[in-house]
């Protein structure tokens, strides 16, 4: 037992000279004997270890031909003078915070105005003591707006979004039919549709089998854009992908159900909880099998998500035609609370994607766009494949690899992966994966906490 902790400890100062950031400092906790690589079903099949089944990441992510030259078309007359908008927008969404309820109004009103009632030296009326406390509440209250986006607010979002909101959504569809090639949809919804970029990821993927697409979005100008996208930029001619439907309100009989449901990028867009709520349950009456949500790659994103999935996962409203339960297909191996919110310092469980850009002269360079997401599925969990989640890039190191993991007992590991260790399977297998990837390997259901002390708090 000492040698072991000598050995702990000895990683950990180890740790320290890598300059690793000390949240992700926790020892390893891949043990010998006790974690190994899942071989009961012979997962690999003769494949090489950089194809095995765990790795979802996508290559860079390239719009169809159609969908970009339609944009460009769109954007002709406009992409010289539009660079500064389209900068503008993008830091405004991606710094964009949900906005305060009324309760926590409430209450930050009660605490201001206590404060100044202590103070002696503020003898106040009760209309100046109000006017006070509204003052301070402006200074300090996040001022959240809803964007109404015009013609020309459209314009500016598909060139800032088009191009990143398809990557992303690419990536979680892909999860989707890789670890479930057998799934053909035939319907789908897409709420809070914007310029259509999940119809074009979603035919794709699954155009083959796809025949009705619907897309809801209360602004009409972007449901006028999202049609001319499909038309090669213009308002006549065929549309690219048939079967697309656009509709400003969620359809309202209780007995339509879509094979595959998403909101990307828009639950964040609601005013209140109460909205995002009762969006969230409608939505999950209306999935038939994935329920697919994606917002920035943000604490406040993630959070959004997160309260999302606990409400449908502990949701007591059973539908009488559809009672199947609910579960997490993806990111979590697990239905317990998030590991990364439940931490001193809670982190964005987020995931980058990378793609190329619509090629305006200042747009040539490949991105990442950084997002998280949350797809939930009816069914029961152990239809899913529950090995644990590659959450942080992984760190490559001579004869070792650092990966940091979401696991199926709902606790986040660092494990330091060796041959010597785990095996030259699990070692190859960890070395060829990367963030956001599954590791295929068996875990124990808990581990003995350590006694080593986190060198970043010595």
């Amino acid at each position: 037992m000492a040698g072991s902790l000598k050995c702990l400890v000895t990683l950990g100062r180890w740790f320290s000279g890598l300059g690793v950031a000390p949240q992700a400092r926790a020892l390893a906790a891949l043990v010998p004997g006790v974690t190994q690589i899942d071989n009961k079903s012979d997962f690999l099949q003769k494949r090489p270890h950089r194809q095995h089944p765990g790795i979802l990441n996508l290559p860079h992510v390239r719009l169809p031909q159609a969908l970009a030259n339609g944009a460009q078309l769109l954007l002709l007359e406009n992409a010289p003078t539009m660079e500064n908008q389209v900068q503008t927008l993008t830091n405004y969404l991606w710094s964009r915070h949900l906005p305060v309820e009324p309760e926590e109004l409430q209450r930050r009103a009660r605490h201001l105005e206590k404060k100044f009632l202590e103070n002696p030296d503020l003898s106040q009326t009760e209309e100046k003591l109000r006017g006070a406390v509204l003052h301070a509440l402006r200074k300090t209250t996040y001022h959240w707006q809803e964007l109404s986006y015009t013609e020309g607010l459209s314009l500016v979002y598909m060139a800032a979004r088009l191009d990143g909101g398809f990557a992303a959504v690419s990536r979680a569809f892909h999860e989707i039919r890789a670890r479930n090639p057998a799934f053909q949809p035939q319907t789908l919804m897409d709420f809070g549709s914007g310029t259509g970029s999940v119809t074009w990821a979603a035919n794709s993927i699954w155009g083959q089998s796809l025949r009705e697409y619907v897309c809801v979005d209360k602004s009409t100008d972007m449901l006028a854009l999202a049609e001319k996208l499909l038309k090669g930029g213009s308002e006549s001619g065929e549309p690219y992908i048939p079967g697309v439907f656009f509709r400003q309100f969620l359809p309202v009989s209780p007995k339509v159900q879509f094979d595959v449901v998403v909101s990307a990028f828009s639950l964040s867009e609601l005013p209140s909880r109460a909205d995002r709520t009762e969006v969230v349950q409608t939505l999950w009456r209306k999935t038939g099998h994935f329920l697919v949500l994606v917002e920035n790659g943000t604490k406040a994103g993630h959070r959004l998500l997160m309260d999302a999935r606990d409400l449908v996962l502990k949701g007591k409203e059973k539908s009488p035609l559809d009672p199947r339960p609910g579960f997490v297909f993806a990111p979590c191996p697990h239905e317990l609370p998030c590991p990364q919110l439940t931490t001193s310092r809670p982190l964005a469980c987020s995931f980058s994607q990378a793609y190329h850009p619509i090629p305006f002269s200042w747009n040539k360079k490949p991105k990442e766009e950084k997002f998280s997401m949350v797809i939930l599925a009816r069914g029961s969990p152990e239809e899913a494949n529950r090995w644990p989640r590659i959450t942080q890039p992984v760190l490559k190191r001579p004869r070792h690899v650092h990966c940091h993991l979401c696991c199926p007992d709902g606790h986040m590991q660092h494990a330091v992966i060796t041959a010597h260790r785990h095996g030259r399977d699990l070692y190859r297998c960890a070395r060829v994966s990367s963030w956001g990837d599954l590791l295929p390997v068996l875990t124990p259901s808990a581990f003995p906490p350590s006694t080593a002390q986190d060198p970043s708090e010595s």
